[in-house]
């Protein structure tokens, strides 16, 4: 409503003030909230079923060219002092072991609003008529003898974002999530085989409303689904020692290049300032 938007505007603005009087060469706050539902079904039982609400907001400043930062999930005029003051004293104690001053460059003052298209609101899909699409999936992959586990999901996410730096920019954002898919998993003599839809890990994730979930068409596809994982559980081991064409799926090209390619190009995993389960980097800065 515009009452909130007002009320977050002057709760930012009152940082940015409290970041530049007590001396900030530069400031910037993020608002997020985030309201995440998600639905698993196994074997024809629902087995969870998590609603979940948070809000937070983050402080970070320019200090005699150090950085300092700080945060908490309570916006009220009290924590949001309190947190640029922390902020502050953190860019402080940073400033006496930091090596470089940080240099900005020109200044940043863009300002906007983007909106997901949606087509269909999720949230205003009942839980019943969710559970409803899951369900009949379901179903329809216990009509594959062979298939011995059955799993299905939904998950809609509703994410908005606030952003208002010392340089006069202005952002609001609001994104919106829809995610889900089925596994199969089909137990042999001597082997599990497990097949998925529409991706791999038993999720596909798109923004954009509930029309996203439709065209996946769960139910339809989940028969087939559970064939493959039984077929996979005989079929003929890929050839060794040749050469030849594979073809890849697109959804295996873009993983592909998500991990050899996405991950190399973040640029804090550039700088080696961070290392993860993705690995670090081969590329350098130039």
């Amino acid at each position: 409503s515009l009452n909130r938007r007002s009320i977050l505007k002057n709760l930012m603005n009152r940082a940015l003030d409290a970041a530049l009087m007590g001396g900030a060469q530069y400031a910037d706050i993020r608002v997020v909230e985030n309201r995440t539902e998600s639905i698993q079904v196994k074997n024809g039982v629902v087995e969870s079923v998590n609603f979940s609400d948070s809000m937070g907001f983050g402080v970070r400043l320019l200090l005699d060219g150090a950085w300092g930062f700080s945060s908490s999930l309570e916006l009220t005029e009290e924590e949001i002092d309190r947190v640029t003051k922390q902020a502050m004293e953190i860019a402080h104690a940073s400033g006496m072991v930091r090596g470089e001053r940080v240099d900005l460059g020109p200044p940043v003052a863009s300002g906007g609003t983007y909106v997901t298209p949606v087509e269909i609101d999720p949230f205003t899909i009942s839980l019943e008529d969710r559970l409803g699409l899951l369900l009949a999936a379901d179903a329809e992959m216990a009509r594959v003898q062979g298939v011995r586990v059955r799993q299905s999901n939904l998950v809609i996410i509703r994410e908005r974002k606030w952003f208002a730096n010392t340089e006069s920019a202005y952002n609001e954002q609001t994104i919106v999530e829809t995610g889900g898919g089925i596994i199969a998993t089909a137990v042999g003599e001597s082997e599990v085989q497990a097949r998925s839809y529409p991706n791999s890990f038993g999720r596909q994730q798109l923004t954009g409303g509930w029309e996203v979930a439709l065209h996946w068409d769960l139910p339809g596809n989940a028969e087939r689904i559970g064939n493959e994982a039984v077929a996979l559980l005989t079929a003929e081991p890929c050839p060794a020692d040749t050469t030849t064409t594979v073809i890849l799926g697109g959804d295996q090209v873009a993983l592909q290049v998500h991990e050899s390619c996405g991950h190399p190009i973040e640029l804090d995993r550039v700088f080696g300032s961070e290392a993860a389960y993705a690995g670090t980097s081969f590329l350098t800065p130039e």
